[in-house]
């Protein structure tokens, strides 16, 4: 216990800063924590991360660990997360209400939260840290309990304090909403995608007429006894509903604003917590219209659902990793009105497939008046890759590579519309301008966006690791670069939204 010494006789002192990166091993100052006689520090000790504690009390015989009289050494495992969640209440998540700005932070690789803690500290947005789809844990191979333990020691590791959220992101199967919310997330994001009917659009009125025609009697007198020739204000626009507007609103969301009332019913409700229950109509074929998205709401309020947030499917493109791609000048007179309706029903705007949407950033800060949710994901996975370019060239070739070849395979899961022939062949590109070619063109950011999963679960013949393992080392190795990227990066997209 030699090796430690320094940092159990600084922690019986208050600070650990003198000690920190002494020797091969690092000390995480903000961690420093105390509960009854017993004190607490995350370290790492040769690229892997510790709690070491000392003392005498529950706390201490709580962890798990290697322990020589008063000091104990604990690796970062999920019954020790326990533990922190157990004597620091800061490491517990929290839902936030439908007040204020929120940005989901969603971490595919487990490593990201630090930086992400770092950015958001004291500019006036709260924290979704762990948020995570099945999609997604399926491509990464994590589970949600890994999710949530990464998210409560990054929020250990810099003591911060003011609240993070967790969300079930994107869930779809009772099961999945069941499993989430006994794990302890404090957010669900209901997909109704399987629910909605993207095929509506393309019928003609008699066709839409017909299928409408076969829906239960009591559904089809519901809807046209609260809505047929009535007009509503909702936000400062009117909404009227003739006959063909109710027969395709109800085709295309009825059986989705079913789903969302059963699963508020049976699971958010009863809960005993308080959950941030968003909904999610954005993965649709076209845009939503305003008089939709309050027909979804006016339903959901009438039978007596609340929720945190509502995500409908924007005029233009919304796609992985890059900018917003349409007319900004029609985005911003829809955003206004779909705006003002989430705010006459008291919830937030979510806006989906948020990062990197720089030229709306400004726009949706301003009309939503600081009451949004925007997610992000996968451009944290492109930071890290950014980082990888700079500080380890070949790594970053050979993924670039294995990417292009498996493209297509990933396309199966995100929509792009991602032009192969733009991107410049490896062989014309310097080590020190891989960077400035790849992850500032749009075409190749989409190519490594999407294929995540592929990368990190490729291995070779013998099963080895192909890229994860190293890349996870690198990563390690270059934690400060990593975060740096983060904070400009994340931080662009809060400077342009106001925050």
């Amino acid at each position: 216990m030699s090796t430690y010494q320094s940092i159990t006789d600084a922690m019986h002192n208050g600070s650990v800063t003198g000690i920190e990166n002494s020797s091969s091993i690092k000390v995480y100052p903000h961690s420093l924590s105390e509960s009854g006689d017993v004190k607490l520090v995350m370290i790492k000790n040769k690229g892997i991360k510790y709690l070491v504690a000392t003392g005498k009390g529950p706390l201490f015989d709580d962890l798990q660990g290697e322990a020589e009289g008063s000091t104990k050494i604990c690796p970062l495992t999920h019954e020790n997360r326990l533990v922190l969640n157990k004597y620091f209440d800061y490491t517990v998540p929290r839902a936030f209400g439908t007040q204020g700005s929120t940005i989901g932070l969603g971490d595919r690789l487990g490593i990201a939260s630090p930086g992400h803690l770092k950015t958001i500290k004291g500019r006036g947005v709260q924290p979704v840290l762990a948020q995570q789809s099945i999609r997604e844990l399926n491509l990464t191979g994590r589970d949600y309990k890994q999710v949530m333990d990464a998210a409560a020691y990054a929020v250990f590791q810099e003591g911060y304090k003011d609240g993070y959220g967790a969300d079930g992101d994107h869930l779809k199967v009772e099961a999945d909403i069941e499993l989430a919310l006994g794990l302890g997330f404090t957010m669900l994001t209901l997909d109704c995608s399987e629910y909605i009917d993207n095929s509506v659009e393309a019928l003609s009125a008699e066709a839409q007429a017909a299928k409408y025609a076969e829906l239960p009697e009591a559904t089809r007198s519901h809807y046209e006894q609260r809505y047929l020739d009535q007009s509503f204000d909702c936000g400062g626009s009117t909404f009227s509903f003739d006959k063909a507007t109710i027969i395709k609103n109800v085709l295309i969301y009825g059986p989705a604003v079913d789903f969302m009332e059963h699963v508020y019913n049976t699971y958010i409700k009863n809960v005993g917590r308080e959950i941030d229950f968003e909904i999610s109509i954005d993965e649709t074929a076209t845009p939503t219209d305003p008089e939709s998205h309050f027909l979804v709401a006016k339903e959901l309020y009438s039978r007596g659902l609340t929720i945190y947030s509502m995500a409908p499917r924007f005029i233009g493109e919304f796609q992985k990793g890059i900018d917003y791609i349409g007319d900004i000048a029609k985005f911003e007179e829809e955003l206004i009105i779909h705006s003002n309706i989430a705010d006459d029903f008291g919830y937030k705007l979510s806006i989906h497939s948020g990062s990197d949407k720089f030229s709306v950033f400004s726009i949706i800060g301003k009309h939503t008046k600081g009451r949004f949710h925007v997610k992000t994901a996968g451009t944290n996975w492109l930071e890290a890759v950014r980082t990888v370019a700079k500080v380890k060239p070949d790594l970053y070739r050979r993924m670039h590579q294995y990417a292009l070849d498996h493209f297509e395979e990933a396309t199966v899961y995100y929509h792009v519309t991602t032009d192969l022939s733009k991107i410049l062949p490896l062989n014309q590109v310097k080590d020190e301008d891989l960077n400035e070619t790849y992850m500032e063109e749009n075409n190749a950011r989409q190519v490594i966006h999407i294929t995540y999963g592929i990368l990190l679960q490729a291995k070779d013949e013998q099963g080895k690791s192909l890229f994860a393992d190293e890349f996870f080392s690198t990563l390690n190795d270059q934690e400060e670069a990593f975060e740096q990227s983060l904070i400009k990066h994340i931080g662009k997209h809060l400077d342009l939204l106001g925050k």
